[in-house]
């Protein structure tokens, strides 16, 4: 890497550099970057981090250090023939070809994509990367006036769109955006456009130009669009994907985050390409779904949500999945007791991890004999983690505090003023509420909006929900504070059941008593089908705190049944 170590931690620096190598003709990201002194301190300290100044990573995941095996699979579909890197590069040139050609899209332009998980997707990804333009990933269940908010913010001019899901798109009018379809019979379809039929040289991109805009799935607020390098789509490969989950060429991996979430987009596209391995893209890939790939295709490598491997428990007996060998969960907190029943019945143990859309993917976890139930994990290689106080001082081990953690990605909002509340002194500061342990591992403790404070008690929701989730009939849950006159807040439990089992609240409040401070047990127990999430899995925990005339928020039905405490339960 042509920098100084010193200009390598300097955002100013790097800022500076990157304005006379960039390959962009459409500068609108360029110059919609926070301003220097509001970036986090960036860290390239391990080798492999030492990238050259110039670096297309659509090319680099194709070619790596070399051209991988054309006849080795890539990409695999539950009803279509293997996709082969030979075939996959094909088809990224002629997609990219028809993108500086036919749609006249330059360097530095905004594309968006929405689509379900296909290989085609992943294709028009690669390809609008490779010609230099930037890709805004989106969900396929995203709804007219989110995408039209998306749109505005980056100014986005083109979208490339399967078929199925380009209604809610065009409803969207977004201003000035021109649509392309694929996967359909017109004539104007993406894939059926004639080009020269010859390789497409990827534009040559600095290794910091924004290669990508990923929106926050957050649950309430404007959406936040999280600018990434070229560079940061391969560090996340060679931080986590090479230092903890070690794939090799012949792993199969698959999972339900969509490709529009960058949990999905690491763990199915960069993270397989990068190890030259393959990857099942499913477009179904609810827990029910994914046991039954794993056996039909072998996989070795699975991504979900903490929710997915306890829904799937129920169902291993009926499924062969001997094939896999590394299991990864992340999205939400993992409960101790859903990893300790999952080892149990598999063998296996989960490789927990925390990541944000603002720092792409995962950089806290621990795999193998390094895993501690309970805990998140360590820091990634490439990665510094600590814990500190609101004013930004660190607090002792033991205690708990904000997440702040640093590395060779790091958070840069587009033209968004809560830029300066995510970056601080140089760390991001993610919004967890962490305990780091003497021995070094970091333990979750809640959202740090998350964190109940009832009668001067402070109770973390996370721990009350891991207690309720002991209990056998449990599935789910949720627990939040609630407004209290008389304790500032008070704790109400949301949990959904196994079917079949009693609906009862008493039972479940006793078994939580016994395994909690009474103070820390739930003064309301509600009872529902389901729990409110988001498209990408995440629990909406701001649904759950104002229910509606007291009907159970959601959209499940529920039975809401208030606890009368006992004189032990008053602090």
């Amino acid at each position: 890497m042509n920098v100084s170590p010193d200009s390598a931690h300097s955002p100013r620096s790097a800022h500076s550099a990157r304005s006379a190598r960039s390959a962009h003709v459409d500068t609108f990201a360029r110059d919609h970057l926070p301003p220097p002194g509001q970036w986090p301190d960036l860290r390239f300290e391990l080798p492999e981090l030492a990238y050259p100044d110039r670096v297309n990573c659509a090319a680099a995941l194709l070619d790596g250090d070399g051209p991988t095996d054309p006849g080795r699979p890539v990409f695999r579909t539950p009803s279509e023939p293997v996709w082969t890197y030979g075939d996959l590069r094909a088809r990224v040139d002629r997609i990219a070809h028809t993108l500086t050609g036919d749609l006249g899209i330059v360097p530095g332009n905004r594309v968006l994509l929405r689509g379900p998980t296909t290989p085609w997707l992943a294709a028009c990804w690669l390809a609008v990367l490779k010609a230099g333009a930037i890709a805004v990933t989106v969900l396929d269940r995203q709804r007219p006036h989110e995408l039209r908010t998306m749109c505005e913010i980056a100014r986005v001019g083109h979208a490339l769109c399967d078929v199925r899901a380009v209604d809610d798109l065009v409803k969207a009018e977004a201003p000035g955006l021109r649509i392309t379809t694929y996967g359909g019979d017109g004539p104007d379809d993406l894939l059926d456009r004639p080009g020269p039929g010859t390789p497409f040289t990827a534009v040559d991109t600095a290794a910091d130009d924004v290669a990508l805009i990923a929106f926050t799935s957050g649950t309430t607020g404007r959406p936040k669009g999280c600018l990434h390098f070229h560079r940061d789509v391969l560090a996340i490969a060679d931080t986590f994907s090479r230092h903890v989950l070690r794939p090799v060429p012949d792993d199969v991996f698959a999972g339900s985050p969509p490709l529009g979430f960058t949990f999905g987009l690491g763990g199915l596209v960069v993270f397989p390409m990068r190890a030259g391995a393959s990857a099942l893209l499913l477009e179904q890939a609810g827990p029910r779904h994914l046991l039954p790939a794993v056996a039909e295709h072998r996989v070795s490598v699975l991504f979900t949500a903490p929710t997915a491997y306890r829904a799937m428990l129920d169902d291993l007996d009926g499924h062969d999945i001997s094939s896999l060998r590394r299991c990864v969960s992340a999205g939400e907190n993992l409960p101790a007791a859903t990893w300790r029943a999952w080892q149990e019945r598999t063998g296996l143990r989960l490789i927990n991890g925390i990541g944000a859309t603002e720092l792409l993917h995962i950089f806290i976890s621990a795999a193998d004999g390094h895993i501690r139930p309970g805990t998140t994990g360590v820091p990634v290689p490439g990665w510094q983690a600590r814990v500190q106080d609101p004013a930004g001082a660190p607090v002792p081990d033991g205690e708990p505090g904000l997440l702040a953690v640093r590395g060779p990605v790091g958070c840069r909002y587009l033209a968004d003023p809560r830029q300066r509340e995510y970056v601080r002194d140089g760390w991001n500061v993610t919004g967890d509420t962490y305990v780091r342990e003497p021995d070094g591992y970091f333990r979750y403790v809640a959202r740090a909006d998350d964190m109940i404070i009832s009668a001067g008690y402070n109770i973390a929701g996370p721990e009350v929900e891991e207690a309720l989730l002991r209990h056998p009939d449990v599935v789910e849950a949720a627990v939040v504070g609630r407004p209290d006159a008389h304790r500032g807040q008070v704790v109400v439990a949301f949990t959904v059941l196994r079917e079949g089992a009693p609906r009862d609240t008493e039972a479940l409040r006793a078994f939580v008593k016994a395994e909690l401070a009474p103070y820390k047990c739930p003064r309301e127990i509600v009872l529902l089908d389901a729990l409110p999430r988001t498209a990408t899995g995440k629990l909406q925990r701001f649904l759950l705190r104002a229910p509606q005339d007291g009907v159970p928020p959601g959209g499940g039905a529920g039975v809401r049944e208030a606890v009368v405490p006992t004189d032990g339960d008053q602090q």
